[in-house]
């Protein structure tokens, strides 16, 4: 699991206030639990999955708010599968950078084999993605920023 996936776990633990999280991939295994003392087995990755510097700096602590993203958060309004392009191996909807208008399709969602159209919610300029190609998203988890 890269550090990347880590720190978005830790964000998605903070801003929902999720008490406890558990989630296995393969033989990689982290468990968060917010809140109270640090404890044994407070924050976990099995051996070999991260790097020895990587998994020492993963103990759970409340994110300072300078780390999340400034601007306006455009979210999964559905349950599926995030595609930033129209078809595998075409040009991305949107890139970092791209100015974009409310009501512009900025990805798709795919959802029970049905392709849909995910549109801005506010005009803006894209200043993050948050969701890899391929993955899979929940309701309301953020897909962009927009500022």
């Amino acid at each position: 699991m890269d550090l990347r996936k880590l720190k978005k776990l830790i964000d998605l633990v903070e801003e929902y206030g999720v008490a406890e999280l558990e989630l296995t991939e393969g033989e990689e295994k982290i468990r968060i639990v917010k809140g109270g003392a640090p404890a044994r087995g407070h924050a976990y990755v099995t051996p070999g999955s991260l790097q020895p510097s990587v998994a020492a700096s993963a103990s759970v602590a409340p994110v300072p708010a300078a780390v999340a993203p400034q601007g306006h958060a455009v979210t999964s309004p559905m349950v599926g599968t995030f595609y930033r392009c129209p078809t595998p191996g075409a040009k991305p909807f949107v890139d970092v950078g791209d100015t974009v208008k409310k009501g512009q399709t900025i990805c798709i969602i795919e959802a029970m084999k049905l392709m849909n159209e995910i549109e801005a919610d506010a005009d803006g300029v894209i200043k993050e993605v948050l969701v890899e190609n391929g993955e899979p998203v929940e309701y309301g988890e953020p897909l962009f920023v927009l500022v």
